[in-house]
């Protein structure tokens, strides 16, 4: 998808992007074979072509922050099927909207880990698992999960592209919070969690506290663990859809009738 993408080159705009494919270059290889390109001078397609060699050069490094000037924030999702398996699936519970972190979330695609507050909630340790990871996946979290973590954790947050899934959902018209995208998806939680919100998420911190009680707990712990596994599904979804649409004018099917 990135090496289907020209969006990131000096004066290509998304139809000028689109005018490339239409002449049949559908890629960073076929760009840089082609003798000329209509709408673009050779001096110009020169300097392309180099920006080519270094995006890929630092793609196949897997050095995914070079890309985080590259690409304006709303374009970040082409880079989702590349550096998918060194993704990080990323979602917070707090006390309120601009609470204090209660529950940091991570989902590598196969394992989930949680950081609790007053168990392993700790600055280190937040950054060393960041750092493991090349993407970070949120929803909403250009609002709020990475602006959160950042005030009470200054200098966590990698310096990697971020994809919001709030924004790439809307761009293929699914629309509202998580959870109505996930219904919207047939996307199936828990029974226990089917009608806790985020609002309940944050009653269920309060009243552990208040009795010492490890079900709710357990219970908030679930709800999060959802939410970023849920992110995976929903990712794999959009960025499929959007990418469709961005390249073929395809309209997307919103619907899923498999479940999780």
């Amino acid at each position: 998808m990135i090496r289907n993408s020209f969006i990131f080159l000096d004066r290509i705009s998304k139809n000028a992007e689109k005018r490339i494919w239409q002449q049949g270059i559908d890629s960073w290889d076929s760009f840089i074979e082609a003798k000329r390109i209509d709408g673009i001078s050779g001096l110009r397609k020169g300097h392309y072509d180099r920006q080519i060699d270094e995006a890929r050069r630092h793609l196949y490094s897997m050095n995914s922050a070079y890309f985080t000037n590259m690409l304006t924030r709303g374009e970040t999702w082409r880079l989702y099927p590349f550096f998918k398996e060194d993704a990080v699936f990323l979602d917070i519970e707090t006390t309120g909207y601009y609470g204090n972190i209660t529950v940091i979330g991570l989902y590598d695609g196969i394992d989930t880990k949680m950081m609790i507050k007053g168990v392993n909630l700790d600055k280190e340790i937040i950054k060393k698992e960041l750092s493991k990871y090349k993407l970070i996946v949120t929803f909403n979290g250009s609002s709020f999960d990475l602006p959160v973590i950042e005030r009470y954790f200054q200098g966590v947050v990698p310096y990697i592209p971020h994809i919001d899934l709030r924004h790439v959902c809307s761009k293929i018209g699914l629309t509202g919070g998580l959870k109505s995208i996930e219904r919207q998806l047939n996307i199936k939680r828990l029974p226990e969690l089917d009608n806790v919100t985020g609002e309940d998420a944050a009653k269920l911190w309060r009243v552990f506290r208040a009795t010492g009680d490890e079900y709710y707990l357990n219970l908030l712990l679930k709800y999060n663990e959802e939410d970023i596994i849920n992110l995976k599904t929903i990712a794999d979804f959009a960025v499929k859809g959007l990418w469709r649409k961005t390249r073929y004018g395809e309209n997307v099917d919103e619907k899923r009738n498999d479940g999780k």
